[in-house]
């Protein structure tokens, strides 16, 4: 997360980021309010729909990869995904964005 922000503040600003573009978007599992990591589920519909997790930078710009793979996947797949990640760290969040049009990308940059 950005730097001197726990997760759950990180969070409740990218809701309200979300809000504020007329961009529903949910906390769909709440993990670690302070160091918790964070998957991202972007639902486009008909689209598909895209995970993304943290990436590894050098510098402290916030990067992130398509965790699902480079093109989008039906949302059972990325619910399952999903499951294993949370099986193997219970302090995980998962952010939920519903993206009809397409345009919600997240800060940073996406490998």
């Amino acid at each position: 997360m950005a730097m001197g922000l726990t997760t759950g503040l990180w969070i409740s600003a990218q809701v309200r980021l979300c809000d504020r573009r007329n961009i529903p978007a949910y906390v769909a599992r709440r993990g670690d309010p302070d160091a918790g990591s964070v998957l991202i589920k972007v639902v486009r519909f008909a689209a598909g729909t895209i995970v993304y997790a943290p990436a590894n930078a050098l510098d402290e710009e916030p990067t992130w990869t398509r965790a699902t793979g480079p093109t989008p996947v039906p949302e059972v797949d990325a619910d399952a995904y999903i499951a294993r990640q949370v099986s193997r760290d219970p302090d995980l969040w998962v952010l939920e964005v519903e993206d009809r049009q397409s345009v919600w990308v997240p800060d940073g940059r996406v490998l």
